[in-house]
């Protein structure tokens, strides 16, 4: 089965470099460095125009900090997915309640305003309180993927929890790891876990994608 890189983009130099590397499919996102924030339209328009055939999945947002939301701001994630929707190919989301669980009625309404477009669900996963219960709650709302760490810093260090969500979910749901994934590990990780896709910004060091890291870790997961 085909292997898939999915490249974290924060801004048009990025995607530039990503698509001159080989990438099928980003995660469009602003302010990396807060973890990512819902791009402007704007960007994700002349991304569309400049690309055509690209994947685009747009993440969805709103703040930095926890993904516990109130009614204003899932209202806002809600109008940003309706703005969305002519541009993207998916939508990227996450929320959590108060006692770390799935917030299951917030997840509810931003699948339904993504009107059928393949829906991921961010690393919100990674400090949910019960990953197994959590997955399974995932695939009944209707996402598409979860992309995680595993629920460690780092990919790499999340191998175990990796491969236990991929057995757990099968064809039901992807799981992609995402988190430190580079050059040297991206290979690694994909055949430890059994997993189809996986995350990674590819970046020089400089927060930027490097068309270069996008082409090496692409060739190496589908070698």
């Amino acid at each position: 089965m085909k292997r898939l890189l999915e490249v974290c983009t924060g801004s048009l130099q990025s995607v530039m470099a990503a698509v001159e590397g080989g990438a099928e499919r980003i995660e469009l996102c602003s302010a990396l460095s807060l973890d990512g924030l819902t791009p402007s339209l704007g960007l994700l328009k002349t991304i569309r125009s400049m690309y055509p055939t690209l994947k685009i999945h747009v993440l969805i947002r709103p703040r930095e900090g926890d993904f516990v939301y109130s009614e204003e701001e899932v209202r806002i994630m809600e109008e940003d997915i309706k703005a969305s929707l002519p541009y993207a190919d998916g939508i990227v989301i996450g929320a959590l309640d108060a006692e770390g669980n799935i917030d299951i009625e917030t997840t509810r309404r931003l699948v339904a305003a993504s009107e059928g477009k393949p829906v991921t669900f961010h690393r919100a996963f990674d400090v949910c309180r019960d990953p197994s219960a959590a997955l399974e709650q995932i695939i009944s709302l209707g996402c598409q993927r979860i992309l995680t760490s595993g629920q460690q810093p780092k990919a790499e260090q999340g191998v175990s929890l990796l491969k236990a969500l991929q057995q757990q979910a099968g064809d039901r749901l992807i799981i992609m790891p995402g988190g430190g994934v580079n050059t040297e590990n991206a290979r690694l990780i994909i055949d430890q876990t059994g997993c189809r896709e996986i995350h990674g910004s590819c970046s020089a060091g400089s927060g930027i994608t490097s068309a270069e890291a996008v082409s090496i870790v692409k060739a190496t997961i589908c070698e």
